[in-house]
């Protein structure tokens, strides 16, 4: 300190160089300003040295001392705040205890004197669960006959019993308590149930069932009794009658009473409100499944089966309109409701459904009955029905009045000569009994179709065709294994097919004005009862369809070809078997006469199945001439009397001689394959070799099978005398 200020004087004293200068600015900064900060600097470390020494004991005396004191302290806030809760609940329990006892003591005064809607209302301050006794008692009789019902009774008290010198209380004040408790909905919904149960559904399901009531002054009691015949389905007039008298009863005595509001309701009371009756209670609760049961099992029924009762009907919309205004004057049911008027007053809609329902169902019924059940039609049949009535009216029925007065003007243009009043008519044949009343289902229905509204007409109208859709499906595949083995049956499906054919081809034009739609139509259901259709199955042998009566026959035709085929071929494989047999046993003369008649035999069979024929198509004539071929060529080799093949040639040669059918069975191989002109010619005006063999009878019945009718066709008819 003082030698660097001694030397700094001694250097700065008189600037000498101007290295001295920079000598003494660097001493002055050294130990004139250095020194002394650094000497401040070490003070202030040694006073935080003893700052920091400092802290250090408080924190000691902090961790010994404060936190020991703090940790009790919250101890004892939480024993505090503990001690605070028990307290709390101690007196909110004696704050209970208190409103118990009060409320007690209250009822043991009000309960006594039977007053229950006062001590309701003590109750509900208290508890909403302390009153819970059943409201009503179960039974145990078996629900939904008839005698369950008959031995149900329904008693209703003005008052419940008296108790001692305390007159008791009325069954309405005691509902009154439930309701404020809030227990009478479900009180009700149980009462309800067992009300639904043994009276309101035995009463809509059983037509004999009648409630009787007797009244004395202070109750009425009703019972049920079974008066007549418990068949059938009860009228909804009556339904209606007997179900208003109960619930008339069940108001006048117990439920024509303002409702109580519990306590928590009282507060959103609003003194403008009418107040609810306890019939709203009960009527909420047994209203739905009431008038679904109505429905489904009374007014259901009632919907009629034919349209001519329609008009009828109004009977019941009118006693389904006043039984709900009288349900509504008691309270028993809301304003708006309508269920049983809306579903009553659209009864046509109802018809309609029903009517197709059941219609489908009768149909399907005849469709799986038995086949072989059959009538004789013939052109004079015809399905009976009621006259319609005239399409229309005003100036349409004008329109069809017209037309009379132009009849006697064309009178005199028609020609003399005329139809057969059979022209266009079904042939004589059997058909299904079942087939002829599908037909009488189907006019029916269209007839009940005319008479309906115009927005159900054409839902019947289809209800009609789906019948026939549905025989096309049902009969093929239900009948489908007797369709298959029994000629007969395959024979009568196809004339029931042809005889529904031929009525769908008329059927929607004689309804068209009646239905109002000239799109009413069955003529493109036609070609499915005819349509021929053949397919290969799976193994690539010919298969045919059976959904049309055509397709049915000619698959049982084609059966029976290759069983003729077949059994052809057993009869020569038997006539040969035979012949070896009787070789060289019986004469000559004597085997070969036998033969004869055996071969004759199958020959005459033959001929008679073919020339009893109606239709043969080429094609069948190619397979019949095939068949004949068969004969022809190997019938001769049954001819083997002797043993020596060449010995045998001369009587196989003269098998004309031994078979008396086989040139007629010859000249009927070339008529099966010769042209109109070819068999007139054999015919030879009664001279050929064809008239030798036929009569003019079979030739014509043989060209009627295997040509169409045309001019050429009569022509040569008129040719075969």
């Amino acid at each position: 300190g003082p030698a660097a200020r001694g030397l700094q004087g001694l250097l700065c004293g008189d600037s000498l160089h101007p290295f001295q200068d920079e000598v003494c600015s660097l001493i002055h900064q050294r130990y004139v300003e250095f020194l002394p900060s650094m000497q401040s600097a070490a003070d202030l470390e040694s006073q935080v040295q003893e700052l920091s020494g400092n802290i250090d004991q408080l924190k000691m005396r902090i961790e010994n001392e404060v936190q020991h004191d703090l940790t009790v302290a919250i101890a004892e806030f939480a024993e505090l705040k503990q001690q605070l809760e028990r307290d709390t609940l101690i007196l909110t329990v004696l704050k209970q205890l208190q409103e118990f006892d009060t409320a007690l003591k209250y009822l043991n005064v009000l309960l006594p004197q039977k007053n229950y809607m006062s001590a309701a209302r003590q109750l509900t301050k208290v508890t909403p669960y302390v009153l819970g006794t059943p409201f009503c008692t179960t039974s145990s009789l078996e629900t939904g006959s008839l005698e369950s019902a008959t031995q149900t009774e329904l008693h209703l008290s003005t008052a419940l019993p008296k108790d001692g010198m305390v007159t008791g209380p009325t069954v309405a004040s005691v509902l009154q308590a439930f309701a404020i408790l809030g227990e009478l909905r479900s009180k009700f919904q149980h009462f309800g149930q067992l009300l639904l149960k043994y009276i309101l559904k035995p009463l809509i399901s059983h037509p004999s069932l009648r409630p009787c009531l007797e009244e004395r002054s202070d109750a009425v009691t009703l019972r049920f009794e079974s008066v007549g015949s418990n068949l059938g389905h009860p009228s909804p007039v009556e339904v209606f009658a007997k179900l208003k008298l109960v619930l008339r009863v069940l108001h006048k005595y117990q439920l024509d009473v303002p409702l109580e509001h519990g306590v928590e309701e009282e507060e959103d009371d609003d003194d403008d409100t009418p107040r609810p009756v306890l019939a709203e209670v009960l009527g909420d609760v047994i209203w739905k499944e009431m008038s679904d049961c109505l429905i489904r099992d009374c007014l259901v029924h009632s919907i009629p089966n034919n349209s001519s009762k329609l008009g009828q009907y109004s009977e019941v919309i009118k006693a389904a309109e006043e039984f709900e205004e009288a349900l509504k004057d008691m309270r028993f049911l809301k304003e708006d409701s309508t269920d049983l008027l809306t579903y009553a007053r659209n009864v046509n809609g109802h018809f309609a459904d029903k009517k197709c329902q059941d219609v489908i169902v009768a149909a399907r019924s005849l469709m799986t009955s038995e086949i072989h059940n059959t009538i004789k039609v013939t052109p004079d049949s015809s399905v009976t029905l009621p006259p319609l009535p005239d399409p229309g009216a005003g100036d349409q029925s004008k329109a069809l009045k017209a037309p009379d007065a132009l009849l006697k003007q064309v009178a005199n243009l028609e020609n003399e000569a005329r139809l057969s009043r059979h022209t266009l008519s079904f042939p004589a044949c059997r058909i299904s009994d079942s087939v002829q009343k599908l037909m009488t289902l189907a006019y029916q229905t269209l007839q009940e179709a005319s008479a309906s509204m115009d927005q159900y007409r054409l839902q019947l109208f289809y209800s009609v065709r789906n019948i026939f859709l549905l025989f096309c499906d049902v009969v093929p595949m239900y009948h489908k294994e007797n369709l298959q083995k029994l000629p007969q049956l395959a024979a009568i499906h196809h004339n029931n097919c042809m005889y529904i054919a031929h009525h769908l081809l008329t059927l929607g034009h004689q309804f068209q004005g009646h239905l109002n739609d000239r799109t009413a139509t069955f003529v493109d259901l036609v070609p499915g009862f005819r349509k021929l259709e053949s397919e290969k199955d799976h193994e690539g042998q010919p298969h045919v369809s059976l959904s049309s009566g055509t397709e049915c026959f000619v698959a049982q035709m084609r059966v029976q070809k290759e069983e003729l085929l077949e059994r052809l071929s057993s009869v020569l494989h038997q006539l040969k078997r035979l012949g070896k047999v009787w070789q060289d046993v019986l004469p000559v003369n004597v085997y070969c006469k036998a033969m004869g008649t055996l071969l004759n035999m199958a020959l005459a069979e033959i001929l008679n199945r073919i020339t009893a024929l109606e239709d043969i198509s080429a094609e069948n004539a190619d397979r019949l001439h095939a068949l004949c071929q068969i004969m022809v060529d190997e019938g001769p080799g049954v001819f083997v009397p002797l043993p020596g093949e060449e010995q045998n040639r001369p009587f196989q040669e003269e098998v004309p001689v031994y078979v008396p059918k086989w040139m007629t069975f010859r000249e009927l191989m070339l008529v099966l394959q010769a042209s109109l002109q070819e068999i007139v010619d054999r015919w030879a005006d009664g001279k050929g070799p064809l008239a030798a063999e036929f009569s003019p009878g079979e030739v014509k019945n043989l060209i009627r099978a295997l040509f169409q009718n045309t001019e050429r066709r009569a022509a040569a008819l008129a040719r075969i005398k």
